[in-house]
Parts: structure tokens; sequence; C-alpha cells
């Protein structure tokens, strides 16, 4: 199993999700990190963006993914993200982290965020 990683920090986007309908009236500012386990051996070699993930397209991808259908949980749009990431071939696993630094508490935090990893079943 290959160790070689692709990863993205600080993909930001505006989305609608949250519990409270205030949340999905206003949106809120949502940032992504991504963690890609993928084969860089081909693209080490041949100096190729056909032989790598396309960092753009997938970025973009992501912000899709924060922009459209509000959910409630930052875990569901967690996974949302992963299996985004996992739909390109050459990515085996995705560790997302979603952060949402205006989530409302009833105390003072600097950020709120989940992380989950997932997989392609080989």
């Amino acid at each position: 199993m290959t160790a070689d990683q692709v990863v993205l920090t600080g993909i930001c986007g505006r989305g609608h999700h949250g519990v409270y309908e205030f949340e999905r009236d206003q949106g809120q500012d949502f940032v992504v990190d991504i963690t890609c386990t993928v084969d860089l051996g081909a693209a080490a070699a041949s100096d190729d963006l056909a032989d790598t993930i396309d960092y753009s397209a997938l970025a973009t991808a992501v912000v899709a993914d924060i922009e459209r259908d509000p959910v409630n949980l930052i875990e569901r749009l967690a996974d949302r993200i992963a299996r985004t990431c996992l739909h390109h071939r050459r990515i085996t696993t995705a560790t997302v982290t979603v952060h949402k630094p205006q989530a409302p508490m009833p105390v003072r935090v600097g950020d709120v965020a989940v992380t989950l990893t997932r997989s392609n079943a080989t």
C-alpha cells in the first residue's frame, strides 16, 4: 500500500448547513482540509498531470459540495466530500476535516471541526 498523499488545506466555501433555521437562512463559511492517499509513482516518473490528481478540479468539487444541498451535521458534509474525493479513480483513501468556525456555541471556542476517513474497497 502506498503512503503517498495529496493534501489540500483551507478550501473555503459558503454553505447553509446546520440544525438551526438561522444557519440555513444566513449561511456561513466552512473550511475544509483533505488528505488523499494516492500512488504518485507514475506522476513522479512521467511529470504528467494525467498520472496524478488535478488539484484544481478536486478543490472545485469540494467547494461545490460545500455550497450545494444543506445538511444538518458537518459529519454528513464531511462524508459527502470524502465520497467526492473517492470518485477520482487514483484516490484510495480520503481524510476530510470540515471546520465550522462560526458554529453557534454556548461558550467561546476557536473552531468546531470533524475529521473522518473513507476508503475505496480494494
